[in-house]
């Protein structure tokens, strides 16, 4: 019945899920400060319990990335390529990567193209696909081909090069950008050159991507050895440290926190989904029918599409090497703030998967309910606290007691902001680790650096409440505000100098 009601009311139940994370997102920011004058103790009860909940979440956050750091370093030191010389089919396997790019200097395509030439797995196993973009000028497109192939011509089996022009349905991005170009390669390199789809992996990589030596021969012992590799992806930790140097401090902290993020998530198979770059097999992906050109949020989206065709059971295996990515970068300090704040936002608009990920929650039949549920958890956890944390966390109960100065003067009102202060200071441990497995993956600091950033630079992190509402509130706030009024945004390539 429940079924039937959402089919009938699809356009509905979906503005409806639209308007759902901004609504949650507002009235729970929102909560303390009228709360405070009605209920008051519920407000500080909900304030402490809140704050145990993040010194829980640090606290994971903390050991899962010990964890990933030290199955990083032994992964990096592991000979990946004679271990896969065990499989007789080793040879078979043949990885496609496609690279979407609009308006990339071609130096960034350079310095992916070149990490890609310094895999020690054969380079015969490795196809590129650049796959450009018609509304970039021609002049521009075809100069960076010519030398790229002139570099790179005869290094790979094959350096494809696509052109995607945007047609009535699609929206500009990489997700459309990325379809066109797995069509066109299943349906002229793949099917014209008879090779086994079932041996293909391809994957998704950013323009500014640079893979770890041993990433693909890592790839392709993880893509043999796994009985269930047809219904899995595969996700290295993206971080974002290739020009980490060269931005402002508050860019530098909020790019560090999301690269040990990503570290740390390698561990949580719980939370683990595809980002940023990834691979899963080509049979896979032309089975499920590639991503949607309609959508801006590829990595998540071809996830759940993959996870709701294949009737459930759809993984994340982490393959524990780095992949160093560029931070979002301008000619300025405010404009790469400004850049930067535009990319999160981007990614906050992930949120806008959320209505048809709940909608088919209920629509597709042959999923374990405890396996769909908890995927669907976090998916809410992940997107709808998103803007929330920061509020709760930062200002708590400060600026609320202000509006009712009687009840700060209340044992209950007194008491709860010390223990919440004891409690995140506390977690504040947790940074310890974060800064000693940054020290780790981050580049030296470069020689023509000021003295004086090098000494100060460990007190960076005293911007994290700044950086924090900068670049992950006021973002996330953004993108939910938009989706809950149906102001949708426009794919922006991320300005990277």
């Amino acid at each position: 019945m429940f079924r039937n009601f959402i089919i009938k009311h699809d356009k509905g139940v979906l503005r409806a899920l639209e308007i759902l994370p901004g609504f949650v997102s507002w009235n729970v920011i929102l909560f303390p400060y009228w709360g405070i004058l009605i209920i008051p103790n519920v407000v500080a009860y909900f304030i402490l319990l809140f704050n145990l909940y993040w010194f829980y979440q640090s606290f994971q956050t903390a050991i899962s990335a010990v964890l990933s750091h030290l199955k990083i370093q032994a992964s990096m030191n592991f000979n990946w390529l004679a271990d896969l010389k065990s499989f007789p089919d080793w040879k078979k396997v043949h990885h496609v990567v496609i690279i979407p790019t609009y308006k990339e200097p071609l130096h960034i395509l350079e310095r992916t193209l070149n990490s890609l030439a310094e895999q020690d797995l054969p380079k015969n196993q490795i196809t590129v696909c650049l796959a450009m973009e018609k509304k970039e000028p021609e002049e521009d497109r075809i100069r960076k081909v010519a030398a790229l192939k002139e570099t790179f011509g005869k290094t790979f089996a094959n350096l494809f090069v696509t052109v995607h022009e945007l047609v009535s349905g699609e929206v500009a991005g990489k997700s459309s950008n990325e379809k066109f170009a797995a069509i066109w390669l299943k349906k002229e390199f793949i099917d014209k050159g008879k090779l086994d789809i079932n041996y293909i992996t391809v994957t998704s990589c950013d323009a500014d991507h640079k893979y770890h030596p041993k990433h693909f021969s890592c790839l392709t012992f993880k893509f043999l050895d796994n009985p269930n590799r047809y219904k899995h992806f595969w996700q290295p930790a993206v971080m974002f440290y290739n020009n980490i140097w060269e931005i402002p401090a508050i860019s530098r902290v909020t790019n560090t926190f999301t690269s040990i993020w990503n570290l740390a998530n390698l561990s949580r198979k719980d939370r683990l989904i595809n980002t940023a770059n990834y691979s899963l097999s080509f049979s896979l992906l032309d089975k499920v029918g590639y991503w949607d050109a309609d959508k801006i949020p590829e990595d998540w989206g071809i996830f759940f599409k993959t996870y709701y065709k294949m009737r459930g059971g759809i993984e994340v295996e982490p393959i524990y090497l780095p992949l160093m990515a560029d931070a979002a970068q301008s000619t300025t300090s405010f404009g790469t703030i400004k850049s930067q704040y535009e990319q999160i936002k981007r990614w906050a608009w992930g949120v806008s998967d959320d209505p048809w990920i709940i909608k088919n929650y209920f629509l597709t039949p042959g999923i374990p309910f405890w396996e769909k549920t908890a995927r669907l958890i976090y998916v809410i956890w992940a997107h709808f606290s998103w803007p929330i944390n920061w509020f709760i966390i930062t200002i708590g109960l400060t600026l609320p007691s202000l509006l009712n100065p009687a009840f700060a003067r209340t044992a209950l009102g007194y008491s709860v902001p010390k223990l919440s202060s004891f409690v995140l200071t506390i977690a504040l441990a947790f940074l310890a680790t974060t800064i000693v497995i940054d020290s780790f993956y981050k580049p030296k600091k470069s020689e023509h650096l000021p003295k004086w950033r090098i000494v100060i630079s460990p007190l960076e992190f005293i911007l994290m409440p700044i950086a924090g509402f900068i670049f992950t509130a006021l973002p996330g706030l953004d993108a939910h505000t938009r989706l809950m009024l149906g102001k949708y945004i426009e794919y922006k390539v991320t300005e990277k100098v």
